[in-house]
């Protein structure tokens, strides 16, 4: 089957290009160009890709144009403007992106006659957080204070207005967490800022060492795409699901900066940074019930592991191992699972 990942030179979409790959399916991608030192450029992903186009999804006409020449069987939308500081420095160009670029890829979709499924992925933050200590569901209502999380409620308010006004292929969205992995180099992030901060001899300072995410490996996210887009492709599924950890499994930002310290032998786990810093949500946790009850998706790497396959892959790339042997093997062992 023929993949097509907007957003594939990204963090997931690397990832998932290489699992696909990996799966025996074809795959093109359209999407900005990689960042420097990103996944994408140091595994060269895009020598495996049937199409690897640079196209901003802002741009309908070249974006049209790239989605009828490729002429998928599935669409996974996962570009994005994803950062919450990176909101706040440019609201416009991430409610464009993240709004009006989504709408571009529901529009393009429809002149893909041959499409059996598409999945557009948004995130946890799209709920109105209202600080629950339980998990918030599918049908809770949608919010968002800081730019990023608005943007990102807007994309998911208008695909779900789009696909009950017009004619379109089987279409689901996807909500997950806070996903860890090798390869990520987004400034502002936990595990780079972490890596960064062992790999130099420094001690990170976190922003806010008590909040709460639904910390998750990549794999166990992306593996929870794929499986609500078989669904899709077979008419068993639509509408907005979740993919989380379990909900005793959501833990702090300290929790993370403590496993992963012990795993790469630092004595000093992290310090407090004191600073003035943009507002983000203190407690954020998923329900992914529905999908565990009726798709039979569940994680297969617990917390602990989830930190510790991330941060030794940071240590083997960083003592001179291949990224793309290293991201593979992950797949591999996950895969047998």
């Amino acid at each position: 089957m023929h993949f097509l990942i907007t957003g594939h030179t990204g963090f997931k979409g690397a990832w998932l290009s290489l699992i696909l790959q990996q799966r025996g399916h074809v795959v093109s991608g359209i999407s900005l160009a990689p960042e420097r030192g990103s996944l994408f450029e140091q595994a060269s992903i895009g020598k495996y890709l049937e199409n690897d186009i640079y196209c901003d999804i802002r741009d309908l006409t070249k974006l049209t144009t790239s989605f009828k020449k490729i002429n998928p069987d599935v669409v996974i939308h996962l570009a994005a403007q994803a950062l919450v500081r990176e909101s706040y420095r440019n609201p416009i160009v991430t409610f464009e992106t993240n709004a009006l670029g989504t709408l571009n890829v529901l529009q393009a979709s429809q002149q893909i006659g041959q499409l059996k499924a598409q999945l557009i992925v948004t995130t946890d933050k799209v709920y109105k957080n209202v600080s629950k200590s339980s998990g918030y569901v599918e049908t809770e209502a949608l919010g968002g204070q800081d730019p990023y999380s608005a943007s990102k409620a807007m994309a998911d308010l208008a695909t779900q207005s789009w696909l009950s006004s017009f004619e379109n292929a089987p279409t689901a969205i996807a909500r997950a967490g806070n996903v860890l992995g090798g390869g990520d180099v987004c400034a502002d992030r936990l595990m780079p800022d972490l890596v960064h901060s062992y790999s130099s001899g420094a001690t990170p300072k976190l922003r806010a060492p008590n909040s709460v995410r639904p910390w998750q490996h990549v794999l166990d996210c992306l593996n929870g795409y794929l499986t609500l887009v078989d669904a899709v492709i077979e008419n068993k599924a639509d509408g907005a699901w979740n993919f989380g950890p379990d909900e005793n499994q959501s833990k702090t930002v300290a929790d993370v900066a403590n496993i992963a310290a012990e795993v790469w032998g630092v004595k000093k786990s992290w310090e407090n940074d004191s600073g003035n810093h943009p507002h983000e949500a203190s407690m954020l946790i998923l329900n992914s019930n529905k999908a565990r009850t009726n798709l039979g998706w569940s994680d297969k790497l617990s917390f602990e592991e989830t930190v510790e396959w991330t941060t030794n892959w940071y240590i083997n790339v960083n003592s001179g191992k291949n990224p793309l042997e290293e991201t593979l093997k992950n797949i591999r062992d996950f895969e047998s699972r």
